[in-house]
């Protein structure tokens, strides 16, 4: 294995043990809202790019229209999102974040960054700035090959089928 693979296991380790710390730690660090982690990306989303369709949702968030379904009729049942007639067309609904919806959320934001200071704490602030745009950087480059990595594993799938 040469330098630049051993490189690109090492993230691909580390990126997988940061996977399972941050399940870990989500389970723990519950808050008192009574809101699944995985419904916070919802709030996220819609306090970021405004009101939107369920199905528009489920695109943004890259996720299956059903699970989007079942975590915003929990939060709608929470009242932390409402559902209101989409000014383009009155008969469909958007999806809109209540003003409970907006305090959970800055709570949720106050503490990933109390956490995360206390993670760098003892990095030096050039070293966070070159992190945030590295992993953005990552991010992005990760979003924009996606397609291609499942179109690979979908034509191995269907290889190995046919093998068998």
């Amino acid at each position: 294995m040469d330098a630049d693979e051993q490189v690109v296991d090492t993230i691909a380790v580390q990126l997988t043990r940061l996977q399972r710390l941050r399940e870990r730690a989500a389970m723990q660090l519950r808050n008192d809202s009574g809101v699944d982690p995985a419904a916070f990306a919802i709030l996220f989303r819609l306090l970021c790019d405004g009101p939107m369709r369920s199905g528009a949702l489920a695109e943004a968030l890259h996720s299956d229209a059903s699970t989007i379904s079942r975590q915003v009729a929990h939060l709608v049942e929470r009242e932390l999102l409402e559902r209101t007639a989409d000014p383009a067309d009155g008969r469909a609904s958007v999806l809109v974040v209540t003003g409970r919806g907006r305090e959970i959320a800055e709570e949720i934001r106050r503490r990933r960054r109390v956490n995360l200071t206390r993670v760098m704490a003892e990095w030096e602030p050039g070293d966070r700035s070159q992190f945030a745009e590295l992993l953005r950087r990552f991010v992005d480059d990760f979003d924009r090959a996606r397609p291609a990595m499942i179109t690979v594993a979908d034509a191995n799938d269907r290889e190995t089928e046919h093998a068998s």
